[in-house]
């Protein structure tokens, strides 16, 4: 048995296991007493290496040559990555490879290893560390989450219950009533008919005696009454109250009662996996692999559908279009009408604002209602069955573009009255819940300008924002916390000034901007790495955009009044 897996209190001579080690055999691994050292170093077959036992261990122990056994290796061949002898070397497998002392190699990969295990302390484990300290804290939140959602469910029942209650309560106030007031005119009635009995009682009573009378002059003046009571007194004729129970509706009350949202999880995206893009490639639809994801982009993209909005011309330009389904698309201009078009070019409807102010931006929420920004106003409003309700009026801040998140919040950009600050403010119904406006270093995320300019955004599939940021000639990318992940200013090669209108984002997370000026849409993926244009299908300065649900592209063409759809992807 090896020396180092007996009890621990005696060490003894791996031979003859009798007397107490003095020296060690470095090559073999193997405690000697002085007895037994000749005994050892009798076997030839071998390499031997002999110190004593107190610096066992200390010597570098070479690997024994795969090919030459009773040798040992000397020398490192860099090409192979093998250890090799001189008999190796004399043979000339390894004539043209270049060759280091193994003891040199020895102590580079000692180097890496120091370097790796330096890493693992510093950086890698205490960032494993930290992250699995943060399992907890989400784990509290979820509970958290789930109790503050419990509360407000049961929040919502006892609303609902109360509404109930007050409708119970008012039906039964109107039933009291009702009943109040027939038992008053059954009272009447009752009394006008024992007033009746009581006159007809006396009359019978009176004529009794007339007939037991034999006075002639009180005969003779007798005068029958009997026409006085030929009819009833009036009767009243009431119908009775009723109740016309409704069948109750499982699904409008789920929708009034409210929405849970699933959960989103998200996941860093992996590393990702460049593809250079030449100039000569900008313009093509090459696959390229972002993130793990391997995406192919048309190089031919098609217009499938256009419509005219009768919006265009010189006053009325056309500026936003929203997808309500795939089949109909709300659109607006600078103008107050908002329009709703089916596929097939036909107007649907036409909402006019609240305010007869210009339409500055449209977007459709989750539950397929409309809402837009009144820049004048200073509001932001919802369209319900077209009926216009305001759900925040704003103080000191100008509105201008809209969207809807994938949690039916609303996220709003919006400047200030003097136009010196500029922020995203997230809203849940008419609260707001998040402000997205300076970086970490205290900067604005998006710097103001002192002229009137439209700025657009959407909700990304990892739930971060984009901004079309005309003014700053970019489009600015900021995650859910609000820390800022990217400004796309244009391709590396183009020279020309980028000017970002309308934006959107498709299934797979890539961002779609229109600049306008060069009729150009440009597509980048969701870490700001620029993909390709699309610019050889005939569009015309191109403003708003949308993505429907079979990433089909809709531009709203500012001059021409036009939405086109578009097939980017093959």
């Amino acid at each position: 048995m090896n020396s180092q897996y007996k009890a621990q209190d005696v060490i003894r001579c791996d031979l003859c296991d009798t007397d107490i080690p003095h020296m060690y055999c470095d090559i073999c691994h193997i405690n000697l007493c002085k007895a037994c050292v000749m005994e050892h170093l009798s076997d030839e077959s071998k390499d031997h290496k002999l110190v004593s036992f107190n610096k066992r261990g200390s010597t570098i122990n070479c690997p024994k040559c795969q090919r030459h056994s009773n040798k040992i290796c000397e020398l490192h061949c860099n090409q192979c990555n093998l250890p090799i002898c001189t008999l190796c070397v004399s043979s000339g497998d390894h004539e043209q490879h270049t060759k280091i002392d193994v003891l040199e190699h020895l102590r580079n990969r000692k180097d890496v290893i120091e370097k790796d295990l330096k890493e693992l302390k510093e950086s890698i484990y205490p960032k494993f560390q930290e992250a699995a300290s943060k399992i907890p804290i989400h784990r509290s939140g979820v509970r958290k989450n789930s109790k503050e959602l419990t509360e407000a469910l049961k929040k919502q029942a006892d609303a609902l219950h109360a509404e109930i209650e007050i409708i119970v309560k008012d039906m039964q106030s109107k039933i009291n009533d009702m009943d109040a007031q027939h038992l008053a005119e059954i009272d009447k009635q009752e009394e006008a008919l024992n007033q009746s009995i009581n006159d007809i009682s006396q009359v019978i009573l009176d004529l009794q005696k007339l007939l037991d009378s034999n006075d002639v002059s009180l005969v003779s003046e007798y005068t029958s009454k009997n026409g006085k009571f030929e009819s009833l007194p009036v009767q009243v004729h009431v119908y009775l109250p009723a109740f016309i129970p409704q069948k109750i509706n499982k699904k409008q009350i789920h929708k009034q009662f409210g929405i849970l949202l699933k959960q989103v999880i998200t996941y860093p995206t992996g590393q990702l996996v460049e593809t250079q893009v030449i100039a000569t490639e900008e313009r093509v639809g090459l696959t390229k692999t972002s993130g793990g994801m391997s995406i192919t982009i048309s190089d031919e993209p098609q217009i499938l559908t256009e419509i005219n909005t009768e919006f265009g011309g010189w006053f009325i330009r056309l500026h936003s279009v929203s997808s309500l389904s795939d089949e109909e698309i709300w659109t607006s201009g600078n103008d107050k009408i908002m329009k709703l078009f089916n596929l097939q070019g036909e107007l649907i409807k036409s909402i006019q604002t609240e305010s007869g102010n210009k339409v500055m931006d449209i977007a459709v929420t989750r539950g397929g209602n409309l809402v837009y920004t009144d820049y004048k106003d200073k509001s932001i409003n919802i369209v319900t069955d077209e009926q216009i309700q305001q759900l925040v009026r704003l103080q000191g801040w100008k509105p201008y573009g809209i969207c809807c998140t994938s949690s039916d919040d609303l996220l709003v950009i919006m400047d200030s009255d003097d136009r010196k600050e500029t922020k995203v403010v997230r809203y849940s119904g008419a609260t707001d819940k998040q402000c997205l406006q300076l970086d970490e270093q205290g900067q604005p995320l998006f710097p103001s300008v002192t002229s009137f300019d439209y700025r657009y955004l959407t909700e990304n599939r990892n739930l971060d924002v984009c901004v079309a940021d005309n003014s700053n000639h970019a489009v600015v990318v900021v995650n859910a916390l609000g820390k800022l992940r990217f400004r796309y200013t244009g391709p590396p090669s183009s020279k020309e000034v980028f000017h970002p209108r309308g934006i959107a984002t498709d299934s797979q997370g890539r961002i779609l901007t229109a600049d306008s000026d060069s009729s150009l849409i440009h597509i980048v993926d969701q870490d700001g790495h620029f993909l390709c244009f699309v610019d050889n299908c005939g569009l015309q300065r191109p403003w708003g955009l949308c993505v429907d649900s079979n990433d089909n592209l809709l531009v709203a063409e500012y001059k021409t009044g036009k939405v086109k759809k578009v097939k980017c992807y093959q």
